[in-house]
């Protein structure tokens, strides 16, 4: 292959693959894949773990990726090849390979700018291979720019956990001023999300398990309020976060805790008008409260990471000085421990996998 930036590509990369269903992963040599038609070759530096990896690593979703497949898509790093045809892109730029690996550009939602609602998508480490390799294969008019301040393990978060909360607190509709509570406020999703608030002007009521998680939330991530749900009904949960947020509770809720009991609380908390934002994926329903959805004109919505331009804000937001990821930096070969971590709740923060050196 072709010299690349930071020395010549080699024919073999260290990749962590799916090969089977619910087993650990198989950290191998794999060949670098060559970009085609509008594609870049990204050199990984840093790749974040998402909770969404380990859907894929287990195949328990309704939807399944086919084997073997790499996953991650929180993947940061510099770009070392052009695919034919590329001319938004340049050898040694800092981009981001995220979720959304790419869409069909022509349907309704493409055109309106809603390509993450395609019906014929691809995602980066699910239909796509992804992150967790020493290189991965990106469409050049679906990378994020990194800003050149921002560090490529702080950036990795930002390309899964912050455009997410980001766009979920646009769903929300609220306002500068306004509260917002966000349920599972100091997890990989979470503690970002609280900083993406304070950046639009919001004022946070963080919602976590745990006593000792108040300090995280109130001085370091700088929520106004904490409300702490261990040995809490779900009734006491929606009466001390509407304490908490003048009375009547949040303008808006954003719903990451992976039980369907967090989404009854996340609609019932909000006061009238208010809206509440689905992204967690646990499985199963939840009820909703028709006559306070309808009396109180109560909005329940979906919100499923962010389109194209909501990533690079992100970025910019992140660029800006806004938001600092808690980061625990391990190796690729330590993925399979990380899951261990990830299912018995040991990680706070992000855990980001230093591929590479920054350059």
């Amino acid at each position: 292959m072709s010299a690349g930036y930071g020395g010549s590509v080699p024919a073999t990369m260290k990749a962590a693959v799916v090969e089977e269903f619910g087993k650990p992963l198989v950290v191998k040599d794999v060949p670098v894949p060559e970009p085609g038609h509008g594609e870049v070759l990204v050199k990984v530096i840093a790749s974040g773990v998402c909770h969404t990896d380990l859907h894929v690593r287990d195949g328990d979703w309704h939807v399944k990726p086919t084997l073997p497949i790499i996953p991650g898509h929180e993947g940061a790093g510099v770009v070392v090849k052009l695919g034919p045809n590329v001319t938004t892109l340049k050898i040694g730029d800092r981009v981001g390979h995220a979720w959304l690996h790419d869409s069909c550009g022509g349907c309704d939602y493409c055109l309106s700018g809603w390509e993450t609602v395609c019906g014929n998508q691809h995602q980066t480490g699910f239909l796509a291979n992804g992150c967790f390799a020493e290189y991965t294969i990106a469409e050049a008019n679906y990378v994020g720019k990194i800003p050149d301040n921002v560090s490529f393990a702080q950036a990795a978060p930002v390309l899964c956990a912050g455009v997410t909360t980001y766009k979920a607190l646009k769903e929300t509709e609220a306002k500068p001023g306004q509260w917002v509570a966000i349920i599972g406020a100091c997890g990989g999703l979470g503690h970002v999300g609280c900083q993406y608030a304070q950046a639009m002007g919001l004022k946070v009521c963080a919602i976590d398990f745990g006593a000792d998680k108040q300090s995280y939330a109130i001085d370091t991530l700088g929520c106004k309020a904490y409300v702490d749900i261990k040995g809490k009904s779900s009734e006491e949960i929606v009466a001390a976060v509407k304490a908490a947020c003048d009375g009547v509770g949040p303008h808006g809720s954003v719903i990451l805790a992976p039980v369907p009991a967090a989404f009854r609380q996340g609609v019932d908390m909000l006061r009238p008008m208010g809206t509440a934002v689905g992204i967690s994926l646990p499985p199963g329903d939840f009820p909703v409260d028709i006559f306070s959805l309808i009396l109180h004109r109560k909005t329940v919505r979906g919100s499923i990471v962010g389109t194209r331009k909501d990533l690079n804000e992100s970025l910019t937001i992140c660029g800006e000085g806004h938001v600092k990821c808690t980061v625990e930096e391990r190796k690729l070969d330590d993925i399979n421990a990380i899951f261990d971590d990830m299912v018995k709740g040991k990680i706070k923060g992000r855990c980001v996998l230093r591929i590479a050196p920054d350059p």
